[in-house]
């Protein structure tokens, strides 16, 4: 009989669990931040509106279809930090957890889909790895908060300055975007602590935490795994191109770099370049950047951060595969060889298909952008363009947030296709795919 029952039970594949996790995380914050309680004196939120600021939330995006600041209250915005801080550790950490704060085992089926989740090719270690997760995310974060608590000080009253430094060293570190200022961080971009301490949040927690523990724990070059190589040359290169071009294109445009002292234009195009990889914050109007920012802001998107981290995006280190295996071709060389080590053929295949797998979403949901919001497209005061739905829909695949001003004016069928788009980014193109796709 207990055979016959085993037999029935419902069994998950790894990563069916990592996308009904948070699916279920998102059900729980629509229906808490669809409450009343949720809401400042006289504003409501639809039940479509709450789904898009949960997804967001949990998929660590930073889209938003309403203002935070002036539609939450105090109540919402800590359900709002909560679901940004759960989507940053992600389903797997917190059932891990619950699981030390509980005292029950961990069993193998747990391990695969730890491992799944943090992009390990080995179960070996996995449940010493959330250890360190939990741990360096609370650290981080703590020392985030304390620096732009102190900063805000000089802004806002201490209570005030706690809790703002509180709630966006969280959404930094997890790559949210979110912000309780209305205007982003666009009010201090003359202001470069601010924009430097987010701007590391950003990085550290896009780095990937099996990268940030190699380098602790190792310290010096020559003893970092390939991985963790590939993944700081990759992000290094990145960070000086987009700052460099952001610097370049938009050094003369008098809506965004142009009146800031040069000090400040370089500034900015450094934070620039690292909110577009991963995260949504601005210090400078997204809307008003030129068409060649906003392409270079889609590539920086696409690629994203990097494996075990809480960005989006297709990673570094897929981007860095593709990139390997082109230059073999070009060089008529059959083994793709990277700082003396052979690269695996199966993981070239990995790469390609999330790659190949990331552009088509990325071009259907634009697509559909267009006809949904058929609307805006004909606007004539203010058209959304091809460009913009691209953007929009990149945006929302890499889990990035940023806008030219698209998402608060989105009808109710783009609203639901792009929660269900940031869920995709945030689950994995290929992930989501192998979950829909296999049966045990």
């Amino acid at each position: 009989m207990a055979t016959e029952q085993r037999r029935k039970a419902p069994s998950f594949t790894p990563p069916q669990v990592l996308a009904l996790g948070f699916a279920l995380m998102i059900l729980s914050g629509t229906i808490l931040l669809a409450l009343p309680i949720a809401h400042e004196p006289g504003q409501q939120l639809t039940l479509v509106d709450a789904l898009f600021m949960a997804t967001s939330a949990v998929c660590v995006t930073g889209l938003a279809v309403v203002d935070v600041a002036t539609t939450f209250n105090t109540f919402g915005e800590v359900v709002m930090i909560l679901l940004i801080q759960a989507g940053g550790f992600g389903i797997m950490s917190l059932s891990a957890m619950m699981f030390m704060l509980t005292g029950k085992r961990i069993g193998l089926q747990e391990r695969l889909t730890m491992q799944e989740a943090l992009g390990s090719f080995s179960i070996a270690g996995v449940v010493k790895m959330t250890r360190t997760i939990i741990a360096t995310t609370l650290a981080i974060e703590a020392v985030g908060a304390g620096l732009l608590f102190l900063r805000f000080l000089t802004y806002y009253p201490p209570g005030q300055a706690l809790y703002f430094g509180v709630f966006h060293a969280i959404s930094a570190f997890n790559n949210a975007g979110f912000d309780l200022t209305s205007q982003s961080l666009r009010t201090f971009n003359r202001d470069p602590v601010i924009l430097v301490v987010v701007a590391l949040l950003i990085l550290l927690g896009g780095l990937g935490f099996s990268v940030l523990q190699d380098v602790w724990r190792q310290r010096r070059w020559e003893r970092f795994a390939l991985q963790t190589k590939l993944v700081l040359v990759v992000t290094g290169g990145l960070l000086v191109a987009g700052t460099l071009l952001i610097l370049v294109l938009e050094y003369g445009n008098p809506a965004t770099l142009g009146p800031l002292p040069l000090t400040d234009k370089f500034f900015n195009a450094f934070f620039t370049s690292v909110t577009f990889r991963t995260a949504g914050f601005e210090s400078i109007s997204t809307g008003k950047m030129s068409y060649a920012a906003l392409l270079v802001a889609i590539v920086l998107m696409y690629i994203g951060a990097s494996p075990g981290g809480t960005g989006g995006g297709i990673k570094t280190t897929t981007f860095a595969a593709i990139t390997l295996a082109v230059r073999a071709t070009v060089r008529g060389t059959e083994e793709i060889q990277v700082m003396g080590r052979r690269l695996p053929r199966e993981l070239l295949d990995r790469a390609i298909a999330i790659a190949a797998m990331a552009a088509a979403l990325v071009v259907c949901v634009g697509g559909l952008l267009l006809v949904t919001e058929s609307h805006l497209v004909s606007d004539p005061s203010n058209p959304v363009t091809i460009a913009d739905a691209l953007f929009e829909a990149t945006s929302a695949f890499g889990t990035v947030g940023l806008t030219t001003g698209v998402t608060p004016h989105l009808s109710v069928p783009g609203r639901l296709l792009i929660a269900l788009t940031m869920y995709i980014g945030r689950v994995g193109p290929l992930t989501a795919a192998v979950a829909l796709a296999q049966r045990r």
